[in-house]
């Protein structure tokens, strides 16, 4: 078996079906690209997209759904609740099997070249690929979003890492890295007060003084009538998600309100699931090997080798 990568572009469209369908298409039909999932959601704008195969289909199917992304995405005239610099915002490589991280960094600084020659869409590098340790952060790279970087670009430390020192006029940058596999966790809170799911993602987050591996914002769900602290766990074995749950439960209890819901946005390693599950039925000495359809999987992919 080949090399086997996780890749979860991120598109600023999450209202527009028609435009969705049109963005996702290339990833269905690529030979050796498989399309794991995709989630459009409304009041983020945004399209989160999860594949998983070999390299090189994988960039292939990239690029032509970047260029219809390009084609369609106006970032002067689209507005949602997530911070964004692109049409084609993120484009993270994850290395699955067979593939070491220092391989995907290389993956995403080839890559880059080649998608800044066809789409004409300028790049940063972040986490692993970053080539500032500044810009190792999505939310450095990504500072004042697209309406504060299209004269900000032009400063110094603002520059692309790839292209000339202005956006696409209209699709903005996109910022393309590797990393581990991270987990999108959101909470949805019974207040329409942005300002609690804000303080209490301040309360949460590792930069300001929270929980290690977890980034937050708090956000609007306008057409609910609810707010949401919305969380990346970067590293789920070093911070679970019913510790992250819990720590912004006890917070929101401070403001009187309740956890309405949680949500995971994409695909989850089964590993981050089964451990708040062990922690919430308060099992002893539960292990994954306990689950038979893991167990079977492991075996399969033994004899696969």
């Amino acid at each position: 078996m080949g090399p086997l990568i996780e890749c979860v572009p991120n598109f600023s469209e999450g209202r527009r079906r028609d435009v969705i369908e049109a963005i996702v298409e290339p990833f269905r039909r690529r030979r050796g690209c498989m399309l794991l999932d995709y989630r459009a959601d409304p009041d983020h704008n945004r399209l989160v997209v999860s594949l998983a195969g070999a390299p090189e289909p994988i960039q292939d199917a990239l690029l032509e759904a970047a260029k219809t992304a390009a084609a369609q995405i106006d970032l002067n005239r689209h507005r949602g609740a997530h911070p964004r610099i692109g049409a084609v915002d993120v484009i993270p490589f994850v290395p699955l099997r067979h593939i070491s991280m220092e391989e995907c960094v290389a993956l995403a600084h080839s890559f880059a070249k080649r998608y800044y020659e066809e789409t004409g869409i300028p790049v940063y590098f972040y986490e692993e690929a970053a080539l500032r340790p500044e810009r190792k952060r999505l939310e450095v790279v990504r500072r004042g979003q697209y309406e504060e970087l299209k004269d900000a670009v032009s400063n110094p430390e603002r520059h692309p890492d790839v292209g000339p020192p202005k956006l696409h006029p209209t699709a903005g940058a996109t910022v393309i890295g590797a990393r581990k596999i991270l987990v999108a966790f959101n909470v949805n809170l019974g207040t329409s007060d942005v300002r609690i799911a804000k303080e209490i993602a301040k309360a949460v987050r590792a930069s300001s003084g929270g929980l290690a591996h977890v980034k937050a914002i708090g956000l609007a769900l306008e057409d609910r009538g609810l707010v949401q602290v919305s969380l990346n766990v970067t590293d789920y074995e070093k911070n679970a998600l019913y510790r992250v749950t819990e720590l912004i439960r006890l917070e929101a209890k401070r403001w009187g309100v309740p956890v309405v819901e949680t949500e995971i946005y994409g695909m989850v390693p089964a590993a981050a699931l089964l451990e708040s599950a062990a922690y919430y039925l308060q099992m002893a000495d539960f292990s994954p090997d306990q689950v038979i359809e893991l167990k079977m999987l492991d075996m399969l992919g033994g004899e696969a080798e």
